[in-house]
């Protein structure tokens, strides 16, 4: 089955000068130019390919990857805007993604950045995007456990900390308290469940929880001391920055988590470091 708006894997019919033509079943054949050809191209093979509708609404194929299939997220700007929508670049050359007005939760304008959701609109069988996610969230109760570990997108900035869609299924939270480390509209990244409420909404954390989360970093911290010769210099006194690019942790998890393998005996806390014992 061919799915417009997907790579799909599809038989080489025949090569001509500008290119070849791929069996499009349905579809037809479609031309693949050999600008966007890899060189492995033969005839009587399959080949993978992107396929899209073009400017005149035909069915056209290429090997450029696009920002975001049919059923993915992602981050594109805004191209120009008409009596229709507003045109965004989804990575492909010779087409604009189209955000109808309807699919715009505030009217976008040309140079503003947005993160995306493409799809294929049933009606027309036309390939859009939206910026109205909750229609294409599952809406049924999330079944997720404290401490499971998800895939998150950061969707959106608000006064609370950071909406994020969880496994590209649920809304989720990332409160202020709970933020370390750069986040961006369009970042995806690993999280934990925090906790499901009661009204069904979901907190996040960006790390584990508790003292699993401390056991989990006091192991990080000793097999990179160990790897860089039984020092590393950070310690309780350095800056949030350093400490996450080391460990992708908070500040606080970092002072406790040292603090408890000081008390152990097995690392000495220094001005400019922390340097494993004799005994490790």
């Amino acid at each position: 089955m061919i799915n417009i708006g997907q790579f799909n894997q599809l038989t080489v019919l025949k090569e001509a000068d500008f290119g070849w033509f791929l069996d499009g079943e349905d579809f037809g054949s479609v031309l693949l130019s050999k600008k966007d050809a890899p060189d492995n191209v033969l005839v009587g093979e399959k080949t993978s390919a992107f396929l899209y509708f073009d400017s005149d609404n035909q069915v056209a194929a290429t090997t450029v990857k696009p920002i975001a299939q049919v059923g993915e997220w992602g981050l594109m700007k805004v191209e120009g805007v008409n009596s229709v929508g507003a045109f965004v670049n989804w990575g492909i050359k010779e087409k604009d993604l189209l955000i109808p007005f309807s699919e715009q939760r505030g009217r976008l304008s040309e140079g503003q950045t947005v993160l995306v959701y493409v799809y294929t609109d049933k009606a027309s069988g036309r390939i859009v995007g939206t910026t109205k996610f909750n229609k294409w969230l599952d809406n049924t109760p999330a079944n997720y456990t404290r401490n499971q570990q998800v895939e998150l997108l950061i969707a959106e900035r608000s006064d609370l900390g950071y909406k994020a869609i969880i496994n590209g299924e649920h809304w989720g939270m990332i409160f202020s308290s709970d933020v370390f480390g750069k986040l961006f509209v369009g970042k995806t990244l690993k999280g934990y469940i925090k906790q499901v409420r009661s009204d069904g909404k979901i907190d996040l954390s960006l790390q584990k929880l508790g003292v699993q989360k401390m056991d989990d970093l006091s192991e990080k911290i000793l097999s990179l001391l160990e790897k860089k010769g039984g020092f590393l210099p950070v310690n309780d006194k350095s800056t949030p920055d350093a400490i996450f690019a080391l460990f992708k942790t908070s500040k606080g998890t970092f002072k406790k988590t040292i603090g408890g393998l000081y008390k152990q005996g097995k690392i000495i806390i220094e001005s400019d470091g922390i340097r494993l014992t004799d005994s490790e």
